[in-house]
């Protein structure tokens, strides 16, 4: 399953996103925010995404915020997710082969509408590439403290 959720910054990108996983017949929970008008933090949104994406890999995010950045930084604070805050298609594919990505991150005020499909559509395609080095690294940052 896939999960979603923006603060009020990101909630029109997050919504363009929602009908993007609907064409694509995606299945997806939206956790918020569900207003881009009543002000809230960024980091009111996090926890329902990861916290699902923790419990089984099988289960994947979506988080959007302004820059990203913040998003970004509290979803990794977590153990087991690997968020990553991508531009183009091609950093959403390495993010998935190299990195095994688990949680997107969209920056809002810097990914046009037009982009959006390419990206997210890269992003969900593209499996991780299991090489030895790329397993051994993941589980090198596995072990360090939370």
């Amino acid at each position: 399953m896939l999960y979603i959720a923006s603060d009020y910054a990101g909630y029109t990108v997050k919504e363009r996103i929602k009908k993007i996983l609907e064409k694509s017949s995606v299945n997806f929970v939206d956790v918020g925010c569900t207003s881009a008008l009543k002000k809230n933090d960024f980091t009111d949104y996090i926890k329902s995404v990861v916290q699902p994406v923790q419990l089984s890999n099988k289960n994947f995010g979506i988080l959007v915020c302004g820059t990203g950045q913040g998003m970004t930084i509290g979803a990794n604070r977590f153990k087991k997710i690997r968020a990553t805050l991508v531009y183009t298609p091609r950093q959403a594919r390495f993010a998935r082969t190299h990195d095994n990505s688990n949680v997107l991150v969209v920056a809002a005020w810097e990914v046009r509408s037009s982009q959006l499909y390419p990206l997210i559509s890269a992003w969900l395609k593209t499996p991780f590439q299991p090489l030895a080095r790329r397993v051994r690294r993941l589980k090198k940052i596995d072990t360090w403290p939370q």
